[in-house]
């Protein structure tokens, strides 16, 4: 009981060890993923108290009170709706046991610590985070654009003048056109599926 409190209070006990692919399914963060929506597990850092599995659609983090304390929290973060920022990764000293990678997933920052034999894999997270940042930034900004434009669009017919039926008619087939529009473009730049950037960076 003792070595276990002092792990907990010096940060020991908490250091993650990177889950190999053919152990997913030992981990319980295999039991909330949305299989049934082909949601897959890419990548999956497990510790004493917690799990973080990152799988194409978002982050599970399975959150414990302690090392020693079985009650757990679950927490989901889309990707598309909670973007990744300030990510960090810091390698391991002469003397450290581990390297970390922190980052932002929305407002919420988090810290993972892993063991320092794991860097290689480590970085390659590292690099898939990054790029699903870029992505999803890349995406919100086309979308803002897209959006702005329709509105300005909607201002130079809404100044116009409504003086006759088929004046009346043209106004009701261009609201028709912006409102199909705005679901194309929102259904176009809202990526929720991030396959693609897990099998370009993360090496198994």
């Amino acid at each position: 009981m003792f070595k276990k409190l002092a792990a907990e209070a010096l940060g020991l006990g908490d250091i993650g060890k990177i889950i190999p692919p053919q152990d997913y399914d030992k981990v319980d963060s295999d039991d909330y993923i949305l299989s049934e929506d082909n949601e897959k597990i890419f990548f999956l850092i497990k510790s004493r108290r917690d799990e973080y599995c990152f799988t194409n659609r978002a982050l599970i983090h399975i959150d414990g009170a302690s090392a020693i304390d079985r009650k757990r929290v679950l927490r989901r973060y889309e990707y598309y709706q909670f973007p990744f920022s300030n990510v960090t990764l810091q390698t391991a000293g002469t003397i450290d046991l581990d390297a970390e990678i922190s980052f932002n997933i929305g407002n919420v920052p988090l810290m993972i610590s892993v063991a320092k034999g794991q860097i290689d894999q480590l970085k390659d997270l590292y690099k898939a985070l990054l790029a699903i940042q870029q992505e999803v930034h890349h995406n919100h900004s086309l979308l803002n654009f897209s959006n702005d434009s329709i509105q300005k669009a909607i201002g130079s017919v809404a100044s116009g003048k409504q003086e006759s039926v088929a004046k009346n008619q043209e106004l009701k087939a261009i609201n028709e056109y912006i409102f199909a529009w705005n679901t194309n473009s929102y259904d176009r730049y809202t990526q929720k599926d991030f396959s693609k950037v897990f099998e370009k960076y993360i090496n198994n």
